[in-house]
């Protein structure tokens, strides 16, 4: 087909961006916690919200893969904005410091409005780009890494929004930009026409056999074959470990930072920089890294690598965090690991059940990530307020290297395909 009067697709990858960086304001929880815990909010109350938010999160992007060939990507990117955008503005208007009101708006509408549009720039990078998957994935999907560090920063030392005009405020504005700016990113969502290609891009061998005898799979079948619970259960590790150092990012490093004889002010802000600079930016990067790297050494020899690596970092993560030098590069190479969960699932998905029906069948996979953004952060809540970090760590860590293993048994399903 002629490319005469398609949309240059590079607005995909801009558009994609602005989208995820508003959606990445979940990893910015960590900023809010110092303040509700002053409040008398618990480790585990600060974590709850957190994981309800990811849980909502997981769950509605299932309900929005199969919404989308419905209504079409630009429309539910929009929804997205609203229901995430109508969360925050409600925690600021009438959430205050209440754990139950902010429970709700906070942690399921906002949720839920990141689930409707998290799978949109995904489904639609990888029909712009067939010739880069791996790499336009990790693109898509890298600004909610790097969402982090903008949302952190300019609610903490950056724009000392909560010191400045108080929790609530800063909710408020918070709901209003994700609003904006996920509407602006929503209107370069759309498909490209039907047989449309890159120039001078041509299918490999196996992707035109799979185009010729229809090998697509969707996700009832899916649902059905061994290889997608190897899949899950792999990204389940993963998620766990990541997200339950997301949520310990400020807490732990700073118990970690005053036990080795550091000030709480001074801790309170080595720790918010582990997390908004070295974690977030290391989060970015590693989507868009580890989606060029499997697009040379493959799917599952990168995920392989990626856990087994990651299983050491967040093991090793107690005994280097009350040092500053070392904690800063600890959080830099778990996020890094961290991030690359999000270029390489949704490709491993792709590549192993075809990639018609990425939309519907990565929200399936994606439930992983709703399963450790609650047993990972309840965890690590839990044994924080036991005074046992160390052992959330070393739980985390030797499951990431069970992963590996998991993963290494994952082949392409036998028989037919939709």
């Amino acid at each position: 087909m002629s490319e005469k009067k398609v949309m240059n697709r590079n607005f995909v990858v801009f558009g994609a961006i602005v989208i995820q960086l508003c959606l990445g304001a979940i990893y910015a929880w960590s900023v809010f916690v110092p303040s509700l815990k002053d409040a008398g909010w618990t480790n585990t109350q600060t974590q709850a919200v957190f994981s309800a938010g990811l849980a909502l999160f997981a769950i509605v992007m299932v309900i929005a893969g199969r919404l989308m060939p419905k209504f079409g990507p630009k429309k539910i990117a929009m929804s997205g904005g609203v229901v995430l955008g109508l969360g925050y503005l409600l925690a600021g208007l009438f959430g205050g410091t209440n754990f139950w009101l902010i429970f709700i708006f906070v942690g399921i509408i906002g949720g839920s409005g990141i689930g409707l549009a998290y799978v949109v720039p995904i489904a639609v990078g990888m029909r712009w780009f067939p010739d880069k998957k791996g790499l336009i994935t990790g693109l898509a999907v890298a600004g909610f890494g790097f969402g982090a560090t903008l949302w952190v920063k300019l609610a903490g030392t950056w724009g000392s929004l909560i010191e400045n005009l108080g929790l609530s405020t800063t909710f408020t504005i918070y709901g209003v930009v994700f609003f904006v700016a996920v509407f602006l990113g929503s209107l370069t969502m759309i498909f490209p026409p039907e047989g449309w290609k890159p120039k001078g891009w041509e299918p490999t061998v196996t992707e035109k056999k799979s185009a010729a005898t229809g090998n697509q799979m969707k996700s009832g079948e899916m649902l059905r074959s061994p290889q997608y619970y190897m899949i899950l259960l792999t990204f389940v590790f993963g998620a766990s470990a990541g997200l339950m150092s997301i949520g310990l990012m400020k807490s732990f490093p700073m118990q970690a930072l005053q036990a080795a004889g550091i000030g709480k002010a001074a801790a309170s802000g080595i720790a918010g920089t582990a997390m908004a600079v070295f974690f977030s930016l290391a989060n970015g990067l590693g989507r868009i890294a580890w989606g060029a790297i499997s697009d040379k050494l493959g799917r599952k020899r990168s995920i392989v690598i990626m856990m087994l690596t990651q299983g050491i970092f967040v093991i090793l993560f107690q005994w280097i965090a009350g040092t500053p030098a070392l904690l800063y590069l600890g959080a830099a190479l778990i996020g890094f690991n961290f991030g690359g969960n999000f270029a390489l699932f949704p490709t491993i998905t792709a590549e192993t059940f075809g990639a018609k029906y990425i939309g519907q069948n990565y929200g399936w996979v994606f439930l992983a990530y709703g399963v450790g953004g609650i047993f990972g952060p309840i965890m690590g809540g839990k044994l924080g307020d036991m005074n046992n970090f160390s052992l959330a760590f070393i739980i985390c860590g030797v499951l990431c290297i069970v992963a590996a293993g998991i993963i290494l048994g994952v082949k392409p399903p036998k028989g037919k395909m939709a």
